[in-house]
């Protein structure tokens, strides 16, 4: 038995998209997994590689998990769905996050939303006795001075991971996280893009490289897998030892 075999399960990534969901997401279908990923923009085609995107053998939709509305009335184009990620992110430089506009719009994304995706999906994964997955951050342990509401939300997500994890135990929905380190996506490129803070990144960096998508994805897989049918609540931290 492969119990990293997805070839029977119908899994979705609330931003898959890019970066770190994309990464997630093309993992799945990798280990055969039917995979629909939603992101922002109107069409798959509105995503370039470069941004790190691969939508490959993804179903796409369009979902802005900033309006509430928007996510109860979203019709997913399966029936059944057995894992659900949440990788939805948002972030605000240059003390965006300390106007109170920009502290709003950070949280409703990072922590209102996974909220509201989660009930959202709460019936289908009752259903399969699924599981649900959340990505975080790192930064849910350490302050981040320039980002509050990233901070802030992150921290309530990985309560939020705790505190479903126990609720819909009973429901046989199995609740779990990931917290990721400095990644290289499009988000982090304030770091990455610049070569001074980048050196002193990877220097606090025990592994001393940046995370990659896929390193966040072999996570996700050992969490949805039967691997980890006694883990609940839980958020691996996934970080190569940066908050050591």
């Amino acid at each position: 038995m492969d119990e990293l075999d997805f070839s029977s399960k119908q899994v979705l990534v609330v931003g898959g998209s890019s970066g770190i969901g994309n990464g997630i997401a093309q993992a799945f279908r990798a280990k055969g997994a039917k995979v629909a990923v939603c992101g922002t923009r109107s069409h798959a085609k509105d995503y370039a590689p470069e941004e790190g995107s691969d939508l490959t053998g993804l179903a796409y939709a369009q979902l802005d998990v900033s309006d509430a509305r928007a996510i109860e009335a979203f019709k997913p184009s399966f029936e059944r769905l057995d894992v659900l990620v949440l990788a939805q992110g948002a972030v605000i430089y240059r003390r965006g996050e300390f106007e109170m506009a920009g502290f709003r719009r950070v949280l409703e994304v990072n922590l209102m939303s996974l909220m509201a995706c989660a009930t959202r999906f709460h019936p289908m994964l009752r259903d399969s006795r699924g599981s649900l997955i959340i990505v975080s951050s790192t930064a849910a342990y350490h302050s981040t001075m320039g980002n509050p509401a990233y901070n802030a939300s992150k921290s309530g997500a990985v309560g939020l991971t705790r505190t479903l994890g126990e609720a819909w135990a009973e429901d046989g929905i199995r609740v779990n996280g990931i917290a990721p380190g400095l990644v290289d996506t499009k988000m982090t490129k304030v770091t990455t893009s610049n070569p001074q803070r980048l050196e002193g990144a990877l220097s606090r960096i025990p592994l001393r490289r940046l995370g990659t998508p896929a390193d966040m994805a072999g996570a996700a897989l050992f969490l949805a897998s039967p691997l980890s049918s006694y883990i609940i609540g839980q958020t691996i931290v996934v970080d190569g030892g940066l908050i050591l």
